[in-house]
Order: structure tokens, then sequence, then C-alpha cells
């Protein structure tokens, strides 16, 4: 039996061209690899006098993320002319961009794992859009800085967080089929993002039932009383407990919990505190930021409070109803009023608001006070 040889010629081309396919695969897969697996990673700076930081900017090339569905704070009606969230004054909030409030609500969602101070708040693919854009990076930062201001000084009892310690990280996802984004909010090299003086959860909460205490004993004592009643309780309250900090040396004297428990704060602290318990008693109010003139013609930066009354607004100056008494002693009951609900025309001769929490930060905006002083 003969068996039937074919062409050698053509036996050999096909072996030719199986290699260099195999070859071609191989290298096309490794390119492919190398493109996905690949990384690189920007160091993150710091600018300064602010408080918070700069992006820290990740180029990660790794597998797709899931979208992260997009929240926003909202307030319900509960049929009865109220809100649910009545006592949550969002001024700052409302003024937000579409991607800041995103930033903000997620934030805020998860305020109480953010006690932890190591929780990893992630957005995934949300920003996709707007970092594909020329400038995006830098325009997540911008809207990342207006959310966190934002959040800081429309929630006082959110004390608890350090934004100098908090980072916004861009995972840059590299795939056949495009480009992709993740982000996500971490403390970075930090340990946490805690302020200084807490280490845990454990520790926030402690300090959260030591506010709850004073809180409730506020509360019952304005049970009944009218608006105007409420501000002068809390106004008295404050003026009469707290002690101006001058060695700016102390743990919490920007917050409501230094100035609440440790009876030690600042203007800042005095201003949170009062917009704390404002909050707490359903009066609408906002924190404002700008200059203040002192009776030495000294202008310095400085924090106060605006209060709805009457469907008008006024302001109210706890820090500098609490002088610092040389020599101690009691202030007089005049100087105690001196900034308690004033108007327009009296308020803004040693007063001008500045709505910018930070250098180059988000100007925000706050209600027209009233011409006059409250009567």
């Amino acid at each position: 039996m003969k068996i039937k040889k074919g062409n050698k010629g053509s036996t050999i081309l096909l072996l030719i061209i199986l290699i260099l396919l195999i070859g071609i695969i191989g290298i096309t897969g490794y390119v492919l690899y190398s493109e996905i697996m690949g990384e690189s990673t920007i160091e993150i700076s710091f600018e300064e006098d602010s408080i918070i930081p700069t992006i820290q900017y990740k180029t990660t090339e790794k597998e797709d993320s899931n979208n992260y569905e997009e929240i926003i704070f909202k307030e319900t009606s509960s049929g009865n002319g109220t809100t649910e969230n009545a006592g949550n004054y969002k001024h700052l909030y409302n003024q937000l961009d579409k991607t800041a409030k995103i930033i903000y609500s997620k934030l805020y969602e998860n305020r109480e794992n953010l006690k932890t101070g190591t929780y990893t708040v992630e957005f995934k693919n949300t920003f996709s859009s707007l970092l594909s854009e020329s400038g995006g990076d830098e325009e997540l930062q911008r809207q990342y800085q207006s959310a966190i201001e934002a959040l800081i000084y429309d929630n006082p009892d959110i004390f608890y967080i350090d934004a100098t310690k908090m980072y916004i990280n861009i995972e840059k996802i590299t795939k056949i089929t495009g480009i992709k984004y993740n982000v996500y909010i971490n403390s970075g090299h930090q340990p946490n993002y805690l302020q200084d003086g807490f280490l845990s959860k454990s520790d926030v909460d402690a300090a959260l039932l030591q506010i709850e205490t004073i809180k409730n004993q506020i509360l019952s004592k304005a049970n009944g009383k009218s608006d105007y009643e409420k501000v002068k309780l809390v106004h008295d309250y404050l003026v009469e407990t707290i002690d101006y900090e001058t060695t700016i040396s102390q743990d919490n004297i920007y917050d409501m919990y230094g100035a609440l428990v440790y009876k030690k704060a600042v203007c800042e602290g005095y201003a949170k505190a009062f917009q704390y318990f404002m909050n707490e008693l359903k009066v609408d109010n906002v924190i404002v930021i700008g200059q203040g003139t002192n009776s030495n013609n000294e202008t310095e930066s400085h924090a106060w409070n605006y209060v709805k009354l009457n469907e008008n607004w006024y302001a109210v100056d706890t820090t500098w109803d609490d002088p610092v008494v040389i020599g101690g002693g009691k202030q007089s009951q005049q100087s105690k009023y001196q900034y308690f609900l004033k108007g327009l025309t009296t308020f803004n001769k040693s007063h001008i608001p500045s709505g910018r929490f930070t250098e180059g930060g988000q100007i925000f905006e706050y209600p027209t006070l009233s011409i006059r002083d409250y009567d």
C-alpha cells in the first residue's frame, strides 16, 4: 500500500504562517496586559495655610468599577408644612454645584462610618464624564473643597472630622473599550482623619454623649418658649459658660465640642455651638465667616451667626458679647447684648461677611439681614 505525500513546500509555508501568528498573538497579549497593569502616581502637595489638602491623584490601571448611584440630599415633606430634616438647615449645600452636592451627600450619609476615621467613602465611576474632560481633575478638586467646607459649616455636629487629613483619590482605569475612573476618599498616609484628641469611634461616641447631656438641659429649659426666647436662652448660656481661648493651644477650640464640654473656644467654636443649638431648637440659622473690626479698630478674621425670626434675618455674635475682661470681673448688661439680634445698619459697622472659608475657596452667599435691629 502506498501513502500519498503532500506538497513539501506548502507544508513549510503553513508552519511559517502558524509561527508568525503565535508570535503576533503573544506580543499583542503582552501589550494589552502591560497597558492594563501599568501604574503611575502623582505625589500629593499641600497649599500653605489651606485647611483642605490638594488632590491626591493616582493613575492606576485596573479592572472596571461599577457606577455609584448618585444620591442628592433632599428634604421631604411630612405633610404638615415641615420637613423630616427640619432643623438641619443646608444653606451652604444649596449653593453647591451638582458634583459637590454628590460628594457632600455621600459624606453626610456616612457620618456614622466617618467616626472611625478610617472608613473609605467610595464614588467609583460617578465622575468619569468630568474627569474625561481637560482639567477635569482640577475641577473635581475644587468641587471637593467646596463640598467639605459646606459639610463642616452646615453641620456643627460633625466636629470629629479633620478635613486636612482627608484625601480624594482618583484611579484611572484603562481598558480595551476605553478609560474610566474610580474615585474615593480616605485618610491617605495618615492613620485616620479624626480631629486631634479622638483616636476611635468610641472616643467620638463618648464626646457626643457628653454633648447630648448638655443639649437635653438646654432643650428642657426652652420647652414652650418663643423663638426669640430660645435664641436669647442659648446666647446667654454660651456667653456665661464659655471662656475665650487666647493661647490657641488646646484641642477642639474651633468646634462646638471644645465650646460646650471644655468651655474653651475661639469665635468659630462659639458660632458652631450656637448653630448646633439653633438646629436642635429648629430656629433657621447659618454660620457666617468674614472680617470683624473690634473696639481697638483692629480687623481680624471672625465668625458669627445669622438667625431668622418673624421672617427677618438678624445677626448674633456670641464671641464679642463675651469679651475678655482684663483683671477678671463681670461684663455689663449693655456689653452682653451689644451684638445680639442686630440688623444691617448696626451690625455691618463692625462685621463684613466674606463668604469664603479658605483662600481660593468658593464664595458662599448669606441671607440678607433686616435693615433694623430686632424690636
